[in-house]
């Protein structure tokens, strides 16, 4: 089992379909990439060095090598480690280091911050950016076989942060990714060679994974010239490309609904909207459907869980005589096919419907486990379970409806912020004594980063130096909008920080 070989096939059967496609350039088909990702799996192994199981990091920026240098590596039976572009290289460079990434792949926005990184881990061995003579030089090197794989080989090492401040590695194996693509077909979209998928998102999380059904069908992969979402470019691409489809956070799915001119723009070419990742108010999702037609589809899953836990499918977004319509449409639907999805009390017993619980699953789509961290695999895989750390609530018709995130994760622009990642920054200035960083909602992002701030008696804390600190050790995405400096924080009898009460607060002044 290796998601190398849905390409191998594809590449017999639709050679000359295009694969590979960079604003309106098609760049390779089928045959091609098949062709480059044989090449590239034959210098991994050959020429680098590398054997199977290797980590392989790709931090790219949205680029058409993204798709050679994933399936090159997953050829010589190699794990992807893809990595999130805007982070800051602090941040890389932990999952660099505790990945045991041999080899990391870049694109040349990223040649000045990333490659000293080489030096400074022991099992980095090379950065290579893939504008430069030493990426062109691997695919010198004849086509190698490709490796074969067991369906619990690791192929795709997902970073996700937790409450710890620090990223976990989420291990998908090959098995896993299998589930989700036989899963994409089953309660998401039927896929063809005629049709195509248009990459705004970034392809180091979900509109990636949602191109391996596309890959194994022989769609189009496209990837805007501007390398990310402008809803304007992506009104401009659409004529040239019947039977798209996307991956959008909400945010990205308001954006273009709340473009000036939309209602006048040809979106015919549109077949799939998927949309997740966060949370998606009921009355933008009408809007949408509006303005768009009856073309969204909507997810709710994890890194543990790739794409894939519950779903609201094109059909119960078209159900609007439905009593409950609305209310579904402010669920996350119904556990996909081959998931079995529970709500549970604090000691795992499943509880009756509409009670509030932790939402757990299970199914061949949830990760082996954390890289490298066998205490937190037990807790989150504990009883055969995922633990998600998600709050909600089952209907008596099995919708579910998400009423908190456990674990105060803040979602801005479809990015996930954990609040104790920014807080133990803010903490590194001497006179910073407490803080507290909560989500505000934010008409275009979703939310945005306030940190509340209690400073040491005597002591004076500057804005601008809070940023500084942030903008030196995270990434620029997750530093705080909003600084309030208070005198003390809201907590329980137990000293805990009540951020319900922070975030009340912002709530009532949003109001006022």
């Amino acid at each position: 089992m290796n998601q190398a070989s849905l390409l191998h096939k594809v590449a017999l059967s639709f050679g000359d379909r295009p694969a590979v496609t960079n604003g309106l350039d098609c760049l390779l088909d089928y045959r091609g990439l098949s062709d480059r990702a044989a090449r590239l799996g034959g210098a991994l192994t050959n020429r680098l060095g590398l054997n199977k199981g290797d980590r392989v990091a790709i931090m790219m920026k949205n680029a058409p090598q993204f798709f050679e240098v994933l399936y090159g590596a997953w050829h010589a039976g190699l794990a992807a480690v893809p990595i999130n572009a805007k982070l800051h290289p602090r941040e890389a460079a932990f999952i660099l280091e505790n990945s045991g990434a041999r080899v990391c792949f870049i694109t040349d926005d990223l040649v000045a911050t990333i490659p000293p990184l080489s030096g400074e881990i022991a099992d980095l061995e090379a950065v290579i950016a893939t504008a430069g003579s030493d990426y062109d030089a691997l695919f010198m090197e004849p086509p190698a076989a490709m490796t074969d794989c067991e369906p619990d080989d690791l192929a795709w090492l997902f970073y996700t942060s937790g409450t710890t401040g620090r990223p976990k590695g989420a291990m998908l194996t090959q098995r896993n990714l299998m589930a989700m693509v036989m899963n994409y077909y089953a309660d998401m979209d039927t896929v063809g060679p005629e049709d195509c998928m248009i990459h705004g998102a970034p392809l180091s999380h979900g509109s990636g994974l949602f191109a391996l059904p596309h890959v194994a069908k022989g769609a189009n992969n496209i990837i805007p010239l501007s390398g990310g979402f402008d809803p304007e470019e992506t009104l401009e691409l659409l004529p040239h490309f019947p039977n798209a489809s996307f991956f959008f956070a909400p945010t990205m799915l308001t954006r273009l609904v709340n473009l000036p001119g939309i209602g006048a723009a040809d979106t015919s070419n549109i077949k799939t909207i998927v949309y997740g990742g966060g949370p998606m108010y009921v009355e933008d999702t009408l809007k949408a459907l509006e303005v768009l037609g009856p073309k969204l589809v909507q997810l709710f899953g994890q890194g543990e869980s790739p794409m894939t836990i519950t779903g609201l499918s094109r059909a119960m977004h078209q159900d609007t005589a439905h009593p409950d319509f609305q209310k579904r449409l402010g669920s996350v639907g119904i556990a996909r096919t081959d998931v079995d999805v529970r709500v549970v009390d604090g000691d795992d017993n499943e509880l009756a419907m509409g009670e509030m619980g932790e939402v757990v699953c299970r199914g061949d789509v949830i990760m082996a486990g954390y890289w490298n961290n066998p205490d937190a695999s037990r807790d989150a895989l504990r009883g055969g379970w995922l633990h998600t750390g998600d709050v909600g609530a089952f209907d008596e018709h099995g919708f579910l409806t998400l009423m908190d995130r456990a674990k105060d994760m803040i979602i801005s622009g479809g990015s996930n912020i954990y609040p104790r990642e920014v807080e133990e920054v803010l903490l590194r200035h001497p006179g910073v004594n407490e803080c507290s960083v909560v989500g505000r909602h934010h008409a275009d992002w979703g939310e945005e980063v306030v940190a509340f701030v209690v400073n040491d008696p005597g002591q004076t804390v500057t804005t601008a130096e809070l940023d500084d600190l942030c903008l030196e050790h995270i990434a620029r995405f997750k530093r705080p909008k909003d600084y309030r400096f208070v005198a003390a924080l809201p907590k329980n009898n137990y000293g805990k920080v009540l951020k319900t009460e922070l975030r009340a607060t912002l709530v009532a002044e949003e109001g006022a």
